[in-house]
């Protein structure tokens, strides 16, 4: 059960404002959301299902969502999302362009952007959303995500290196929600001192790094047991994990931590 709703009125007597500190104009609570990042539109249709009336083409959760599709993250139709007539619609800094957000936001459409690069800012982020945006309180599995997630990081002290595309070759580097998620988990980034948040390298950089497990995930860029682990020496394990274990922060992200420490270090 969620935590009691709030009235609405924190909200909107203190004026909204987003994660990146952007006023929101909501004279009420939303009841007709677009979310344009998927972690958000499992977590809506979790929590708020006669809510939300959009989602991009890449929201795959939960399983038979039904509900108008607006294109893609990186190139939403405005023009779809307009026709929905949402009071509320939800991005992310990572996952979103700037360009889109400013336009959506131009035409009159709120707009409420997250920025999430740690899990406790996931936390946090959602919490905001849920109770002070949409008055419902904290969601059940937002409370026990937090829960599961406070626990202290098991001492694998495994050294990891987590490619996320190839053609170029990319990999989880500094500042990501990603690399929070491997730190508590015990896991020792390889590339948590890179410059950039998702350096490009090649194999053989990731070979030089001196990882023990080269970690895949399915998304976003779709590894499998015939795409990834034969770009690295026999010797050095891999381990295919769920994109969505590694880089979402709804519903998923409470028993997440279970799944991927048995994938990683079994």
């Amino acid at each position: 059960m969620a935590a009691p709703p709030s009235d609405g009125r924190q909200c909107r007597d203190k004026g909204a404002v987003d994660d990146l500190g952007h006023p929101v104009e909501l004279p009420a609570p939303p009841r007709r959301v677009v979310s344009l990042v998927p972690s958000l539109t499992e977590a809506l249709a979790v929590t708020v299902p006669e809510r939300l009336v959009g989602a991009t083409d890449w929201c795959t959760h939960p399983a038979g969502l039904d509900v108008a599709r607006v294109r893609g993250t990186k190139n939403p139709d405005r023009a779809a999302i307009a026709a929905l007539q949402p009071d509320l619609v939800v991005c992310n800094r990572e996952e979103n362009r700037r360009l889109d957000v400013d336009r959506l936001r131009a035409a009159g459409t709120p707009v409420w952007v997250t920025v999430i690069e740690s899990v406790d800012e996931a936390l946090a982020s959602m919490r905001r959303l849920f109770g002070e945006v949409l008055d419902v309180g904290t969601p059940d599995w937002l409370a026990e995500a937090a829960a599961v997630w406070a626990q202290p990081p098991p001492p694998t002290g495994l050294r990891v290196a987590v490619p996320v595309w190839r053609d170029p070759w990319m990999v989880v580097g500094a500042r990501t929600f990603t690399g929070d998620v491997l730190a508590r988990l015990g896991l020792v980034n390889v590339f948590a001192d890179a410059a950039d948040r998702y350096p490009k390298v090649d194999p053989t950089d990731v070979v030089a790094a001196g990882p023990d497990v080269v970690v895949l995930p399915d998304e976003p860029y779709l590894f499998t047991a015939d795409d990834g682990p034969e770009a690295f020496p026999a010797g050095l394990r891999t381990a295919l994990v769920s994109g969505r274990d590694l880089t979402w922060y709804g519903p998923s992200l409470g028993p997440a931590r279970r799944r991927l420490l048995a994938a990683i270090n079994p």
